[in-house]
């Protein structure tokens, strides 16, 4: 097991120590198949990390780029598309789209950004629209989302010949994600959209900032540059969409989004409910140091080292609890964020919030949940159980990314192509009809 904080922050894409190296990560990646192109292959070269250019010549890379192009033919399209952590590695997809064919590579980076790895992976999986979502009965829209001095891409996917239809807006988990709330294959927030038009209720979702302006957050930041000021932005443009009930307007929080739900319902008190699914009930930190033990034992490393190094890890985690500055600088690091983030979500008490708010709550929550057990849906039940105005729906097969699985397993999960469940949205439609 290699020394590593497993921080899968809640949604476990990637972090934002990652999203501040994303546009120079995908930058190299471009620059490096454009000297491939232009037969610039010592300088190619001189991309890879020094011990790994003892291992692949330039002559290497010239055949290898010759078999391409003999095989493929001339470029169509070329660029790096994806991104995420591998261990202590970075890994950019570039997507490549040629004449007689398509072939993706994958480039393996280190912390110094030097290149310890190129492959060429199988054509992927293609996302599916899931079974339940009959396209006859919607449509989709694209929409830009103003928020300050930021512009997101949004859609609005509405239901067909219905008027005054509710509409939920989607609030991502932590870390850049896009407005599909993609990770691996799979795409939870695009099948709750077309579920939730099928069956008569729109929904807006959007692209998160931290991937469009990825820049931003290498500097002071909490959760009100993350998640809260777009969440805002994006319930005002709800109410314009058209034949929408602007009295029906609620927010679906995954994950992060939901731990996050019941703040936002206090900044947007006209909000006729929220929907916490995979919501955290208590600190990121508790949650953190959950998952690492989780994936220490799933490793079954049983060695000294082993122990010691999980004991370092959580020790590095338990830095995170911090609840007031003090001497600490707010931009110095904690755990991959910013100490003034970690302030900020440590002051929040999600449960104390939700029992506060007027409005309507469904609470969400999957067995095979690996990064938020039931020991959250259980506190939240305790929690909120006498409250009226709120309903709970526990689904025992379910995933962190609110597909069926027949076990918990890890984040490989997420590699294999799975829609969210049917009855997970046909009870969010009952339950959003039911006002």
């Amino acid at each position: 097991m290699k020394k590593i904080i497993l921080i899968l922050a809640l949604l476990c894409a990637s972090n934002f120590l990652f999203a501040q190296n994303l546009v120079n990560l995908f930058n190299k990646s471009n620059e490096f198949f454009n000297l491939l192109e232009q037969n610039k292959f010592t300088e190619a070269h001189q991309y890879f990390e020094v011990a790994e250019q003892a291992k692949v010549s330039p002559d290497n890379l010239k055949q290898l780029w010759t078999n391409i192009k003999t095989n493929l033919d001339d470029i169509v399209t070329l660029e790096a598309v994806q991104s995420k952590i591998q261990g202590q590695f970075y890994v950019v997809l570039v997507e490549g789209k040629f004449k007689n064919g398509s072939q993706n590579f994958s480039l393996i980076f280190n912390k110094a950004e030097k290149m310890v790895g190129l492959f060429m992976p199988p054509k992927p999986v293609t996302y599916i629209n899931p079974a339940y979502a009959d396209t006859t009965l919607y449509t989709e829209k694209m929409l830009y989302l103003k928020s300050g001095t930021h512009q997101l891409a949004a859609i609005a996917t509405v239901p067909k010949n219905i008027t005054n239809f509710p509409v939920v807006v989607l609030v991502h988990g932590s870390g850049p994600s896009d407005m599909d709330e993609t990770v691996g294959v799979n795409k939870p927030f695009k099948d709750i959209a077309l579920g939730l038009a099928a069956k008569g209720v729109a929904s807006l979702r959007y692209v998160k900032r931290t991937l469009i302006y990825a820049n931003e957050f290498n500097k002071v930041f909490t959760v009100k540059e993350e998640v809260l000021d777009d969440a805002i932005a994006a319930i005002a443009l709800a109410k314009t969409i058209a034949n929408a009930d602007t009295k029906s307007i609620y927010v679906l929080g995954h994950s992060l989004g939901g731990m996050l739900a019941p703040r936002i319902a206090t900044l947007a008190p006209e909000l006729k409910g929220i929907i916490m699914a995979a919501a955290p009930a208590r600190k990121l930190t508790d949650i953190i140091i959950d998952q690492n033990k989780y994936m220490f034992a799933l490793a079954k490393d049983t060695t000294k080292a082993g122990q010691q190094m999980l004991k370092d890890a959580l020790s590095q985690v338990e830095q995170s609890r911090i609840s007031n500055l003090g001497n600490i600088k707010p931009d110095s690091v904690v755990v991959g964020l910013p100490a003034a983030y970690w302030v900020d979500l440590n002051q929040y008490d999600q449960v104390a919030t939700a029992k506060k708010i007027k409005q309507r709550i469904l609470v969400m929550q999957g067995g095979n949940d690996f990064q938020v057990s039931d020991i959250d849906y259980k506190l939240w039940e305790s929690a909120l159980a006498e409250n009226k105005m709120v309903h709970f729906a526990f689904y025992p097969t379910l995933n962190h990314l609110l597909s069926s699985q027949t076990e918990k397993g890890s984040a490989q999960q997420y590699q294999q192509p799975a829609n969210v469940a049917e009855q997970l949205i046909i009870d969010m439609v009952d339950w959003i009809n039911a006002n």
